[in-house]
């Protein structure tokens, strides 16, 4: 793998390079290309930067300040996929990890493996963005336990990594090096009861991590989104999808009035899958509700699946039972 270093850094329009509304002169420092390093993500030519969010990454990205960032949001909400866009525009190579209950610090540093007939140290996420000055991104950080995460304090503030795996080598993170994590809780433990298995993490951790909350985009986003992923669709199907997507999504989360009335939701994550179904199934008899139940309702419980049906229905009226034409 090619090693991120210093020397090949240039500097990006801001504008022209996430498509966004920006002064030519505002730029982004990060990496020269390099076709070479498989950690680059892999870009979407099609993403669309939400600009609050993606000021608030590039100013973590550029002056970190000894922070992390920790991106909180509903589960599809494009949060991992926002880091991975950005990072892909800029030549910056990812690690990823996603976290669990049983998630140790060794999982994230490396092992020792057997190799040839000679113990040999493998590097883990964390080892390797330390050293080369990737972004290491933990997903559903809020899954981990929060004694094994403890030990990524000093890090966080530019302390060395120690590998006592290999006789004690020192790592001085990398200038490049960044930690972002996600979760669907904001760290305080999951008080909607909608996220299974999300833990409260130590107050000291946590109070290393600048916050960014990433909700799902307004409607006329999702629908320029289906339009780009799905322009097969007539544009009546696209905006019917975001408008039933969105009050699934109300039903979802509940008010400060009234608890959740679903146990699911329809993400933009899952609103993609609908609408590129839709297209691959359209010559089934309802392909609108076929697609809609592989996709998402297939998994919902009798009930709740026949309220999302009624939901999707009473949107589309005639239309529900006709084909994408």
């Amino acid at each position: 793998m090619a090693n991120t270093n210093q020397s090949n850094t240039t500097k990006f329009k801001i504008a022209e390079t996430f498509n966004v509304e920006a002064p030519p002169e505002l730029l982004v420092e990060a990496f020269a290309t390099d076709n070479t390093d498989p950690a680059i993500p892999k870009l979407d030519k099609d993403y669309i930067f939400r600009k609050e969010e993606l000021r608030d990454v590039l100013a973590y990205l550029s002056h970190p300040d000894g922070d992390g960032m920790y991106i909180t949001g509903p589960t599809g909400s494009g949060k991992t996929s926002l880091i991975c866009q950005v990072a892909a525009r800029l030549n910056w190579p990812v690690q990823q990890v996603n976290a669990h209950g049983r998630l140790e610090l060794s999982d994230l540093i490396g092992y020792l493996s057997l190799i040839n007939g000679n113990m040999v140290f493998v590097e883990g996420a964390l080892t390797k963005a330390v050293r080369n000055g990737h972004i290491l991104i933990i997903n559903e950080m809020d899954l981990a336990e929060p004694s094994e995460l403890a030990g990524l304090n000093d890090l966080l503030e530019g302390a060395p990594l120690m590998l006592s795996q290999k006789d004690g080598e020192i790592i001085y993170p990398h200038p490049k090096f960044r930690f972002i994590a996600t979760g669907n809780s904001a760290g305080s433990g999951d008080t909607s009861g909608l996220y299974q298995g999300v833990m409260q993490q130590n107050l000291a951790f946590m109070d290393r991590f600048r916050m960014l909350e990433v909700n799902y985009p307004d409607p006329n986003i999702e629908i320029d989104i289906l339009a780009k992923i799905a322009p097969e669709l007539p544009e009546l199907f696209r905006s019917n999808m975001v408008k039933i997507a969105n009050d699934i999504r109300r039903l979802f989360i509940g008010s400060h009035n009234a608890s959740a009335e679903l146990s699911i939701t329809l993400s933009t994550r899952t609103l993609i899958r609908w609408a590129k179904l839709t297209i691959a199934f359209k010559g089934a008899p309802n392909a609108l509700e076929y697609a809609l139940t592989r996709s998402l309702t297939a998994r919902a419980v009798p009930e709740q699946r026949e309220a999302i049906h009624r939901i999707a229905a009473d949107t589309f009226g005639e239309v529900w039972t006709n084909s994408p034409s």
